[in-house]
């Protein structure tokens, strides 16, 4: 993982509402889609990076559409200038990973 300012995540119940919320976030600011990972029993989380405003912006707003669906958001976070050890957590949930070759 090359080194970014910050990457944030959202979680929530169901695919529906992982959609939305990365859509929000992509469209709200100028961030990357790394990828997503089904955690457990329809938990899902979804992972973006790029500067630090955008990504605090993007789960925001991911955030915030998730709300208005009227579900829960069960946990989200923002990482400044996160270690670069993080990216052997990253790299797994990427969406290179996740795709078939």
């Amino acid at each position: 993982m090359e080194r970014y300012e910050a990457i944030g995540a959202i979680e929530t119940f169901g695919l529906v509402f992982v959609l939305e919320a990365a859509d929000a976030m992509c469209k709200s600011a100028d961030v990357d889609l790394v990828g997503y990972e089904n955690v457990a029993s329809g938990y899902i989380s979804v992972i973006v990076r790029g500067d630090v405003a955008a990504c605090k912006t993007a789960v925001e707003s991911g955030i915030a559409a998730v709300e208005e669906m009227g579900a829960e958001v069960y946990s989200s976070v923002v990482i400044p200038s996160p270690h670069l050890d993080l990216g052997k957590i990253i790299d797994r949930y990427s969406l290179e990973q996740l795709l078939p070759v």
